[in-house]
């Protein structure tokens, strides 16, 4: 017995009843007055098939509901009304049924379509498909929306079938469809699908295309995108924007053998050439390629030049700032978009940004000032923001405030948890933060590849070498965590810290990859710190090739061979560092006092007011050899000089010169807050106690390392830093 499908039509009242056979369904069309007679279905339907075709079939309950409006019946034909109403009725449930499920459709010439749109939409899926092998001429229509659920449904077993019979019929070479494809096949996780549809596609339109390259960028595969693009670009066919946005993101995500950034800067031509400059989401991505590569004033460039921008534009900027180490910029674009753009409304995304540039620098007010905007704008419910918070309080030197967030949080993240353990690490409370971590494993969080960077720092730190080695071993057998390069740093740096180095040095060798300038930026560090010139030279020696650029390598080889007296060996290091042509970073301090930023630099000035804070420190000095017996560390300056002049240079490092604007311009009681770009020397650190103790002032300074909490000529970190 053939099967017979059941389509019943409320329609409007000035409609006539009627009933027919279309093709392997029946279509019966009743008035909403009428409706109530169906209510005894199993009866009706009966009596329907013996009255209107002579016979009567094994039943199901499996009627298609579709309810129509007048205008919909006045205005237009039976397939576009259909497909309307089944998607737009709540009070009459789409559903289907067949009347013998256990035969197959007739094949018809194309009438399934309509039934094949409405099973989709009723959720048989299953069934949609199985009437696609009896329906020669499937619209493109019904073909979209077949795709369309097989990636809703995330079935890929499906979507292949799907893609199987448009093969068959040939269907698979019309580019819409095929576009269509694409994006199902990324939807369901398949990248290596898509390709392989795209290699099929004869008719690539920039659709086809565009679908490709979003696939290759969502999962990281930027190398294939710019490939592919450079094909696209010979064949003719035109970029759209949408082209270059995927591009671009691919130069961010692909790890090429040549520059990502110069071929950032060639697809940037390419955008000038056809004419996009203007387009505000072309230009943005295009910023967000310079800032990470740390083009900073590329990036401002390209920002500057948008004839139009929006609250994305100017989070992309700010980002840039604060992902760059120019916190100050950050916090002064965010107050000029908020004087200037008010039509552009700070976004989640913004507001993380302008929170880690307050935490840059231990801007606590500010800080304060920025959370209360957050809570007034109801931004306080989103899990980064909150984690965002939890941070700058511990990098403003207030645990007890982020543990507050933390604790007022109802759902929390893996990323809740690491702000949570980082801001307890970065003050030395390395046994604290290992009791978190293990907390919130308890709690059913499993730890990520950002946790075990944390809780390994917050070992190195606090100089529990025994409890982050058996962390690090536990990554792999216990967490099924595969060691990175930054783990690998944090061992290094927890071993060469604690004088371990030949076991760093082991760590090293062990590596199944290459040590990356990470690790041997650790390495060499640490050397610093215990002045091994032997390993320094095997540190620097793959530092300068990995890092060439990086002034910070040669002056650290040449502070290590200064402190070991070897001159002719730093003023080597020094021509090498002339010939490249690179500088020095100089220090840097932040204060900020009565929400205004202050900045002093580690240079050789003359003006009224760094001699005014000199003369202070002076005062301050002499009284501290007098009293407590301050002896100026000349040892850490570099340079074959005089005593005299060693402790000259020493006055003027910026930290100093920061706490002595501290004293003068804050209340008594009140607690100085100083951020330092580079890591706090050692004759810094010294004076830095003795004055928290003649002064009877806390002193909170976060260095490039970690925090320092400086009360009664006692630092947090016991000198381990």
């Amino acid at each position: 017995m053939e099967c017979l499908y059941l389509l019943i039509i409320v329609g409007p009242d000035s409609r006539p009843g009627s009933l027919r056979l279309s093709g392997s369904s029946i279509v019966m069309e009743v008035s909403v007055s009428h409706k109530l007679l169906l209510f005894n279905l199993e009866f009706f339907l009966l009596l329907l098939l013996y009255h209107s075709f002579g016979y009567i079939c094994a039943l199901r309950y499996c009627v298609m509901w579709v309810l129509q409006s007048p205008q919909i019946v006045r205005q237009v034909p039976l397939q576009s009304h259909l497909c309307y109403t089944c998607h737009a009725s709540s009070r009459l449930p789409a559903s289907f049924v067949s009347l013998n499920p256990s035969a197959k459709p007739v094949k018809g010439d194309g009438a399934n379509n309509q039934l094949i749109q409405s099973l989709c939409r009723g959720g048989d899926l299953k069934q949609a498909i199985q009437v696609l092998g009896n329906e020669p001429n499937p619209s493109q229509q019904t073909c979209e929306l077949l795709i369309y659920y097989c990636a809703q449904k995330n079935s890929l077993s499906d979507g292949i079938d799907v893609h199987r019979q448009l093969v068959d019929g040939g269907l698979d070479q019309d580019p819409f469809l095929a576009t269509k494809l694409i994006n199902m096949y990324y939807e369901l996780g398949s990248v290596d699908h898509a390709c392989k549809v795209f290699d099929e596609t004869r008719e690539r339109t920039v659709y086809v295309w565009n679908a490709l390259f979003r696939a290759l960028a969502m999962v990281g595969r930027g190398k294939e995108l710019l490939d592919l693009y450079g094909q696209m670009n010979s064949t003719g066919v035109s970029s759209d924007r949408f082209t270059y946005t995927y591009a671009l993101k691919a130069c961010v995500v692909s790890e090429l053998s040549v520059c990502p950034l110069r071929k950032g800067m060639e697809i940037h031509a390419h955008i000038l050439r056809h004419g996009y400059e203007a387009n505000i989401h072309v230009m943005t991505t295009l910023l967000d390629v310079y800032a990470k590569f740390g083009r900073v004033s590329y990036a401002n460039s390209v920002f500057s030049g948008m004839p139009v921008k929006n609250f994305v534009s100017w989070s992309a900027m700010i980002a840039c700032y604060a992902k760059n180490e120019m916190p100050m910029k950050a916090l002064e674009l965010f107050w000029q978009m908020m004087l200037e753009a008010r039509e552009s409304v700070p976004n989640s995304v913004t507001m993380v940004n302008v929170v880690q540039a307050c935490g840059a620098l231990a801007a606590l007010e500010l800080g304060k000032l920025i959370h209360a905007y957050i809570l007034r704008r109801g931004l306080d419910s989103i899990l980064p923001v909150r984690s965002a918070l939890i941070t700058m309080y511990g990098r403003c030197g207030e645990i007890e405030l982020g543990q507050r967030v933390f604790d007022n949080m109802n759902n929390r993240d893996v990323v809740s948890w690491n702000s949570l353990i980082s801001i307890y690490g970065m003050h030395g409370f390395g046994k604290k933060a290992i009791q978190i971590f293990e907390n919130m494993i308890h709690q059913g969080i499993s730890p990520s590849y950002i946790s075990f960077i944390t809780v390994l720092g917050a070992c190195s730190h606090a100089g529990l070498v025994e409890e982050g080695k058996f962390l690090f071993k536990s990554m792999h057998s216990r967490y099924r965590v595969h060691p990175g390069m930054e783990h690998y740093a944090c061992m290094v740096d927890l071993l060469g810290r604690a004088n371990r180095l030949d076991e760093a040095m082991k760590v090293i060798q062990d590596m199944r990859s290459e040590p990356g300038p990470t690790v041997w930026g650790s390495l060499l560090g640490s050397c610093r710190i215990h002045c091994n010139v032997e390993l320094a030279e095997t540190a620097s020696t793959m530092l300068f090739e990995l890092e060439p650029n990086n002034a910070g390598n040669y002056v650290l080889l040449a502070d290590i061979y200064a402190e070991a007296k070897m001159w002719s060996h730093v003023k080597s290091v020094k021509k090498l560092l002339e010939s490249r042509d690179l500088q020095k970073i100089p220090g840097c301090s932040w204060i900020v006092i009565k929400r205004k930023i202050y900045s002093f630099v580690s240079v050789d000035e003359n003006s009224i007011e760094i001699e005014a804070l000199r003369a202070l420190l002076i005062k301050l000095l002499t009284e501290m050899k007098e009293q407590q017996g301050y002896v100026p560390l000349t040892n850490i300056v570099h340079y074959d000089l005089g005593e005299e002049e060693k402790e000259r240079i020493l006055l003027g490092h910026s930290e100093k010169l920061a706490v002595a604007f501290g004293l003068i311009n804050t209340e008594k009681g009140e607690i100085i807050r100083i951020t330092k770009n580079l890591r706090l020397c050692e004759d810094c650190h010294t004076v830095t106690k003795f004055i928290s103790k003649f002064a009877n002032r806390e002193i909170l300074v976060r260095d490039v390392n970690r925090f320092h909490r400086f009360r009664d000529g006692v630092c947090s970190c016991g000198d381990y830093w």
